[in-house]
């Protein structure tokens, strides 16, 4: 069965949020939004060590402990090991994301893209999820937004590392598939272009939105729907500006891109729709993706976001946001499909 059959939907949940992303999310609202996402149909469910130095795992396993476990997906990253050793939060080099798990778990995290730590990472993140096995592995931040200059070494550790034993899981068939799981185009590209190993799908976050789609329409999407390779779209709102929120690519949106945005949102409201559900379906409108994972860290979001997905768009502002030249021109839309 291939990734895109075994997502049963469109719409999955991805947990950064639930890892104190930008605030400190209570507890019981943390599980209550999970709950809303449960509710609303959605058995797809993304997080990462990473997010909150574990405690989104830590959140996502609580909330899905009395669910039975063959009726949802769950995917989760390696790359990160987290110690119990404890480190100040705010402290960490964290690229260009500085700062956004700074009310996460003190617990330091090691970056390490070895076979060994691969390994102990996914072994941590079973006990954490309270799960005896995961569907979906993605290599974590190999790319540009996090090790600069150095993000080329740290991909060719995880080339013969963490790629060959998710690999190997997958072809023994303890997961069902793997990828990578990144910000950034290039990483993707490179390993599709290797003989081998050959993953399964990539998480693509805030590559293809409204916002930013130009440069994996050119050559990323086309390959990936030739290698039969499925698209994951991670951060549809681009980090929160899309939904309302002030932050553009994990910190605080430049006056250009709330300009950009406020085009957008004057074209949304001439046509009577929400502008998250233009960024959700927009990004589904690519036939190499097969499913897209916005974060929510409050049960109300979960119910906007299902509303938004089924939400009707007249072909009008398709149109025009083509015509505005808010997209680009060879960008497939919704009212492409219905063309056809």
């Amino acid at each position: 069965m291939s990734i895109r059959q075994k997502l049963q939907g469109k719409l999955g949940f991805g947990t950064a949020p639930l890892g104190n992303m930008f605030r400190d999310i209570p507890e019981a609202e943390a599980l209550a939004t999970v709950d809303a996402a449960w509710d609303q149909g959605i058995r797809f469910f993304d997080t990462a060590p990473f997010y909150g130095a574990g405690l989104a795992e830590i959140r996502l396993g609580e909330a899905l402990a009395r669910r039975k476990r063959d009726e949802y997906v769950l995917a989760t990253k390696v790359g990160r090991v987290i110690l119990d050793e404890l480190e100040d939060p705010s402290a960490r080099d964290l690229g260009e994301k500085g700062g956004v798990f700074e009310f996460g778990r003190k617990n330091k995290i090691v970056n390490d893209y070895s076979a060994d730590a691969t390994l102990r990472s996914i072994e941590d993140s079973l006990k954490r999820l309270k799960t005896d096995r995961l569907d979906i592995v993605w290599v974590h931040d190999v790319a540009q937004d996090f090790y600069g200059d150095e993000w080329l070494a740290r991909f060719e550790s995880a080339r013969t590392g963490a790629f060959r034993v998710l690999d190997r899981l997958r072809d023994e068939g303890v997961i069902l598939g793997w990828g990578l799981g990144v910000n950034r185009v290039e990483p993707v590209e490179l390993l599709l272009e290797l003989d081998a190993p050959k993953p399964d799908a990539m998480l693509l976050a805030g590559r293809y939105t409204l916002l930013d789609h130009e440069r994996a329409l050119q050559r990323l999407m086309p390959t990936a729907a030739r290698q039969n390779v499925d698209i994951v779209v991670g951060g549809p709102y681009s980090s929160g500006i899309l939904a309302g929120g002030a932050h553009f690519e994990y910190q605080k949106a430049s006056p250009e891109i709330v300009a950009k945005v406020e085009r957008i949102k004057a074209i949304a409201q001439r046509h009577n729709i929400s502008v998250k559900a233009a960024a959700l379906q927009f990004s589904l409108a690519n036939p190499a993706v097969a499913s897209v994972i916005p974060g929510a860290s409050r049960p109300e979001r979960i119910l906007e976001d299902h509303a938004a997905l089924n939400e009707t768009i007249p072909a009008a502002f398709w149109q025009e946001m083509r015509e505005q030249k808010l997209v680009a021109p060879d960008a497939p839309l919704p009212i492409d499909a219905k063309k056809e």
